[in-house]
């Protein structure tokens, strides 16, 4: 007759056996630790602070790139946020509509989803929405959103937009975060930073125009 005690003694040093883990897993795991502590970040702390090697083409904060600009706005962050939280859909991107239905056309072409999902709410994005080529991944409303893109990349990209203020002004930063994959994806970013660089700086200028009126 076996002995109970043993028994339950060899089930548990079986349960405390130490299984390696698989690279896949291993990946996985590392990426999830990264995406929380990235969730957590406010750009406007993370740069100021100095986190990274700054260069032409963004600051480096672990293994990706950010790219952050902002600008004043004479009037209250609940007013500042409208034109952000309208963007994509039927709104467009309010500079060079015409180089993001290419940047769509092209990620259709090689299989993506492009611009054809629109939004579900011209007014009111909500977390999980899809908006374009782009998910809602955080949203405060009249604060922030995070929006992650879903088109063809050798890489992982965000595009946030943080507002603060007071009821005489607001600060609406605009911050670009690319996650590259191997060098495919650093080429990418840095062969058309130029280009990015002026669509980004283009929209915000053009978001000032509607925010205050």
């Amino acid at each position: 007759m076996r002995n109970p005690t043993l028994v339950q003694d060899a089930a548990a040093a079986r349960d405390l056996t130490v299984r390696p883990m698989g690279i896949r897993e291993a990946i996985a795991r590392a990426l999830r630790h990264e995406d929380r502590e990235f969730a957590e970040t406010r750009w406007s702390d993370a740069l100021s602070s100095g986190r990274g090697p700054r260069s032409w083409a963004g600051a480096r904060v672990g293994s990706r790139i950010v790219d952050s600009r902002t600008i004043e706005l004479p009037c209250p962050p609940a007013q500042a946020f409208l034109p952000v939280r309208r963007i994509g859909g039927q709104t467009g991107w309010y500079y060079a509509n015409w180089l993001w239905r290419i940047r769509g056309l092209l990620d259709s072409l090689a299989g993506g989803v492009g611009l054809r999902r629109g939004r579900r709410d011209p007014e009111t994005p909500r977390v999980g929405d899809t908006l374009d080529f782009w998910r809602v991944e955080a949203y405060a409303p009249d604060r922030r959103l995070r929006l992650h893109a879903e088109m063809r990349l050798p890489g992982r990209a965000w595009l946030e937009f943080e507002v603060t203020g007071d009821a005489s002004g607001s600060i609406l930063r605009q911050t670009a975060v690319f996650d590259p994959s191997g060098l495919a994806g650093l080429i990418y970013w840095y062969g058309l930073y130029p280009l990015h660089r002026l669509i980004f700086a283009g929209m915000l200028e053009r978001i000032r125009q509607p925010a205050c009126q």
